[in-house]
């Protein structure tokens, strides 16, 4: 028992399996950084161009990964489940999108963003980069499956230390997710206006470029996964907060920080390796979305108070 009466049974069955599943999503997802991710209009898509593409595109793997060997070694089971039930919903929406981004984004071209680099989606053909990364979404979303199954027949609980807090870390979760969520909507990494001067009247004039798309522009799957993304941002910070034990606390609002915060490094990626593209407020919003889960997730971890009579 530790310092705050943590009980820990055997992990059942199921619980393995999903920390199996998570350690293969985990490795899964970071090899599909390395092969070609698209063709886009011809133009040849990877994501492990530069530290940046690197540092945004293994975050979510390297912690799914850890936290499934975790599992799958039988360490705190609720800690894990909490990572693998929230993680596979998150996943279940990025699935979506990039089914979309890879099938029928052709039907309505547009600009994109990828890895970086702006494109034209006339066509679209994948490349292993892209089903890895399929698999790896696929394999976290059936984790997040088994882990709801497996809930209830873990066995691990403790004195409530986190309890006198919980609504605190709720609040501020939720705040959180309704900022990302607005910060997701438009595009972290934005053209800018263009000022054009007419040579006879020498007036100015502020002409628009088309950018990326935004998260609810484009239509089908993706705007489906969309809606689903922001929901289930919104509903994962509440719920998260409310998990039985501390731990489990921080298993899930570490699956919402990886995800935000990778989504937020992903723009300033695209801002810093495009000369074409200029880091919008949005943004900035959701980097600092993402480090303020981590901080709540840290919080999480270390606050230990004594639970009210």
């Amino acid at each position: 028992m530790s310092a705050d009466g943590l009980v820990v049974g055997d992990p059942p069955l199921l619980a393995r399996l999903t920390g199996a599943l998570l350690v293969l999503a985990g490795l899964a997802g970071a090899a599909g950084l390395f092969p070609t991710y698209l063709v886009v209009g011809g133009t040849e898509v990877s994501q492990s161009a530069g530290a940046l593409n690197l540092l945004a595109g293994l975050l979510v793997p390297l912690t799914t990964a850890v936290v499934g060997a975790g599992l799958l070694a039988g360490r705190v089971p609720r800690f894990g489940l909490a990572h693998a039930g929230i993680g596979g919903a998150l996943a279940l929406s990025l699935l979506l999108i990039e089914l979309y981004r890879a099938s029928t984004s052709t039907v309505r071209p547009g600009i994109e963003v990828i890895a970086g680099q702006r494109v034209l989606t006339s066509t679209v053909d994948v490349g292993p980069g892209w089903v890895l990364g399929v698999a790896a979404l696929g394999l976290t979303v059936l984790a997040g499956v088994l882990a709801v199954a497996a809930w209830g027949r873990a066995v691990m609980e403790d004195a409530g230390t986190l309890d006198p807090a919980r609504p605190a870390l709720a609040g501020a979760a939720a705040v959180l997710g309704v900022g990302a969520v607005l910060c997701l909507v438009l595009p972290a990494a934005d053209l800018p206006d263009r000022i054009v001067t007419d040579p006879t009247t020498r007036l100015q004039v502020v002409v628009e470029q088309e950018g990326p798309q935004g998260l609810l522009e484009r239509p089908g799957l993706a705007l489906l996964g969309g809606l689903l993304l922001a929901g289930t941002v919104v509903l994962c910070s509440v719920l998260a907060p409310s998990l039985r034990p501390r731990l489990a606390a921080v298993g899930g609002l570490l699956a919402i920080a990886a995800v935000v915060l990778a989504a937020g490094l992903a723009g300033l990626r695209d801002a810093a390796v495009s000369d074409e593209l200029e880091w919008t407020l949005p943004g900035v919003g959701l980097l600092l979305a993402g480090v303020g889960y981590v901080l709540l997730t840290v919080l999480a971890w270390r606050l230990r108070r004594a639970p009210a009579r």
